[in-house]
């Protein structure tokens, strides 16, 4: 294994959670995402579990279909220490519920979570 193989393996990793937080909160199946960019929905489930890369078209295509900047799949990306460490811990939240949940709310009660989330981001950072 070459040095750069491990973070090219999980920025797909990476990737592939990003790609299906936001197909789930847009509420769109595999099937759905997979039919605009012209790809089974299998290969739409390989991205999401990071077992295939995305080529950098088909990344675009994404984008532009999830109506997110192509910057969206790069964010917050760590290195693979962080990202193993942080894994196990995600692993427990039901991301499909959660995104549903927070799709079906009002534009009132999402700003309000936002805000909170926003607050308890900075009691952090403060202490």
């Amino acid at each position: 294994m070459k040095l750069g193989d491990g973070m090219e393996e999980n920025f797909n990793l990476h990737l592939g959670k990003k790609l299906r937080m936001r197909r789930l909160s847009l509420g769109l199946t595999q099937t759905k995402v997979a039919e605009a960019i012209n790809v089974t929905f299998q290969q739409i489930q390989k991205y999401e579990k990071g077992t295939n890369g995305v080529s950098s078209n088909r990344l675009m295509q994404l984008s532009n279909y999830l109506k997110v900047p192509i910057t969206y799949f790069f964010e917050d990306f760590r290195n693979f220490n962080d990202i193993k460490n942080t894994q196990d811990e995600s692993d427990d939240l039901n991301y499909s519920f959660l995104s549903k949940t927070f799709s079906s709310l009002s534009k009132t009660q999402k700003e309000k979570i936002l805000q909170i989330l926003k607050n308890t981001v900075s009691l952090e950072k403060t202490g």
